[in-house]
């Protein structure tokens, strides 16, 4: 019995291969588009992909275009191929802004651009172009079905960018460059007021601060210290149960303690 089953497993096989060579050496573009969709309804969507890339200019104002450029969109956004999908769906929505497929075509067409954002340490300008792709879908669609999706989608993509900026600014602390560190973390503050970044910021501003004043000459320490001093002030002020309250605490003593040398 297993054989039997194997051998109509391989026949059938062998049969969908042999049309789909055959179509696409079809010069009849009706044969590819009904080829096309059996191997699209079939989940073949590289194969499909091919046979819709021959016919997709032949099809054009036809009243089977619509479908055709659907999913063509939809094969390249299922094998990851998000350049492509993005302009497609962009494509069908120019193209089609009455089908009933049209917010989907918005919603997936804004989603392959954000399926191209990278890592946050690397460059991010898939990542601002996915936010305004995105951007463009809510301003559009306020009452989309994909709404919460999209709102959830730009969180992500804006924490990425926040994230970069953040680490960016943090550098100058790593490598000890606490005046750019300053800054970098004042700006970054200030830019990004909101920001799940915004505690370890303050508390790696007044590391900086605190650094560069214990190390400072004579003649500035009195004003760094003071400067320190109003960093850890901030840093509880956003949260007096810092993650780093023990660390901070620590300084702080030292800041404190170096200040009385200069109220004698």
């Amino acid at each position: 019995m297993k054989k039997i089953v194997s051998l109509l497993f391989f026949v059938i096989l062998f049969s969908s291969c042999s049309e789909y060579q055959k179509a696409l050496k079809n010069d009849d573009v009706a044969v590819k588009f009904e080829m096309g969709t059996k191997l699209y309804d079939a989940g073949n969507y590289t194969k499909a992909i091919r046979l819709f890339e021959q016919i997709a200019p032949a099809y054009r104002g036809k009243p089977q275009a619509e479908k055709l450029f659907y999913m063509f969109a939809q094969s390249y956004y299922k094998t990851k191929q998000y350049y492509l999908a993005g302009y497609q769906f962009e494509s069908f929505v120019s193209g089609y802004p009455k089908s009933e497929k049209v917010q989907e075509a918005a919603y997936l067409g804004a989603k392959s651009y954000s399926m191209l954002s990278p890592v946050f340490s690397l460059d991010q300008t898939d990542t601002f172009k996915a936010i305004d792709k995105l951007q463009v879908f809510i301003d559009t669609y306020p009452n989309s079905e994909y709404l919460g999706e999209a709102n959830e989608a730009v969180r992500v993509l804006s924490e990425k960018i926040e994230k970069k900026v953040y680490e960016n600014a943090k550098g100058y602390n790593t490598i000890s460059d606490f005046k750019s560190a300053l800054v970098a973390l004042d700006n970054f503050i200030a830019d990004y007021p909101g920001t799940p970044f915004k505690e370890d910021a303050l508390f790696y501003k007044f590391d900086s601060a605190y650094q560069l004043a214990i190390n400072s000459v004579p003649g500035k320490m009195e004003e760094r210290l003071n400067v320190a001093l109003a960093a850890h002030s901030n840093l509880v002020k956003f949260n007096a149960d810092t993650k780093y309250k023990e660390k901070a605490a620590e300084m702080l003593a030292r800041v404190e303690k170096d200040l009385q040398n200069f109220t004698k």
